[in-house]
């Protein structure tokens, strides 16, 4: 009898509801739901909207059962880094999103407390000012864990709402910067020296372990009863163990976020790591050694703000066919969250482009510049050569910038358009049978 699973992937601008099955030993897929994420304003923060989240996941799960009456299991992957505090049962609110700039006053207190070359060398984690390790301290000086009894990242505070259990995942705890690199565990001499909470940080569980049972209100409201299952709950994570490598190359999962890097039998922690801002995160049965560079943000962000109705093939074909030649810097802080991204690219380039097509040419050369930037860094920090460059994720399918990829770093570029995350959600889930 066939088995079918859900993979619900939800990513920091929207979600889905992917069922999955096994077929002649392939793994195929049916997208049930689709929701819009995204974070909002709330007195002068940026914030997640968790009930919403909560509300269309539960929507998504019913949509599923409706067409599926019955489900092996389920399993819930998101974007890395942020988390939900409780008191009990009960969710400290806000939860703010990663993008929010509470930290900036407190990453120099972290430092000067743990120095980055110390959080580094036990963590293999690199520097992202929006480090849950950052946003905890925050919590700490401004009061917030005070009655806080635990902390749940995104995919298992989401988890936990659909059974009761409280559980920590290690492919998504790894991105708190918090968890020792060599032990897998988090890192107690860390936790420690920064005053934060032992009791919050709790044993990790690998992907495949069983969480629970939907809880009876739940299944009622949804149409069906399954269990449900720790995947690799980091989106990246799963998006890894989704690509079917010949080789072990290097890869760009591509959205919001471009993560460049290779699988790695341990950790890479050493001086030179450090410098390029490599990142030791946790895989299945791996240490994913990448790093976190800019992605489709930009190119969005430009498309929200001069041409919002203009289809994206389109816009990738009027790049092409422009002659703009200037690349920006896209990993410069002044891409991460500028109220106009058109005045961002204008103050970093020497000749304004003069139309929407060079603006989007400028973007895309500036990406495949970073790939190349970050790959030649992969070279000489892992000691090892390769010609394939795996894409996979919604970016994998501009054929412009993958062209680009291939031109500028002179590397046979494979583009997987495929739901990656979801793939690699499932397959951890069919594994357990």
């Amino acid at each position: 009898m066939r088995k079918y699973y859900l993979a619900i992937d939800i990513g920091a601008s929207s979600g889905r509801h992917i069922i999955g099955w096994l077929e002649n030993g392939e793994i195929k897929t049916d997208e049930v739901y689709r929701f819009p994420n995204g974070a909002k304003s709330e007195n002068g923060h940026l914030v997640w909207d968790v009930d919403a989240l909560f509300g269309s996941v539960k929507s998504g799960i019913k949509a599923a059962f409706e067409k599926y009456p019955k489900i092996q299991s389920l399993a819930i992957d998101t974007w890395g880094v942020d988390y939900v505090l409780l008191s009990g049962d009960t969710p400290v609110l806000p939860c703010y999103a990663y993008r929010d700039s509470r930290t900036e006053a407190v990453i120099d207190k972290v430092h000067g407390v743990v120095p980055f070359e110390e959080l580094y060398a036990h963590t293999g984690i690199q520097f992202q000012p929006f480090n849950t390790v950052y946003q905890l301290y925050d919590d700490l000086k401004s009061g917030r864990l005070s009655g806080a009894t635990d902390f749940l990242m995104i995919p298992q505070f989401l988890s936990y709402l659909l059974t009761g259990a409280k559980m920590h995942e290690y492919t998504d705890a790894t991105t708190t910067g918090l968890v020792n690199a060599k032990t897998g565990e988090y890192d107690k001499e860390i936790i420690s020296k920064l005053g934060l909470p032992g009791t919050l940080f709790c044993d990790l569980h690998v992907p495949g372990t069983p969480v629970g049972k939907l809880k009876p209100e739940i299944a009622k409201e949804v149409g069906g009863q399954t269990e449900v299952v720790l995947c690799a709950s980091h989106d990246t994570a799963s998006a890894v163990e989704g690509i079917s490598m010949q080789e072990n190359s290097p890869y760009i999962s591509s959205g919001t976020w471009s993560l460049l890097g290779m699988k790695v039998p341990v950790a890479i922690t050493d001086e030179n790591s450090r410098k390029a801002n490599y990142s030791n995160e946790g895989g299945v049965g791996c240490i994913r050694y990448q790093k976190n560079i800019m992605g489709m943000w930009v190119v969005n962000r430009l498309r929200d703000e001069l041409c919002p109705n203009k289809p994206f093939p389109q816009i990738v074909e009027e790049a092409r066919q422009s002659t703009y030649g200037e690349y920006v810097d896209v990993n410069n802080n002044a891409f991460l969250a500028p109220q106009s991204m058109k005045e961002a690219f204008d103050g970093a380039v020497k000749t304004k482009p003069q139309s929407e097509a060079d603006y989007f040419r400028c973007a895309f050369i500036s990406l495949a510049e970073s790939y190349k930037a970050a790959l030649n860094e992969l070279r000489i920090n892992s000691g090892k050569d390769f010609n394939t460059l795996y894409i996979v994720g919604g970016g994998a399918k501009n054929t412009f910038l993958n062209e680009l990829a291939e031109q500028i770093c002179k590397i046979n570029v494979k583009a997987l358009p495929i739901e990656a995350t979801a793939i690699g959600n499932l397959k951890i889930q069919i594994k357990r049978g």
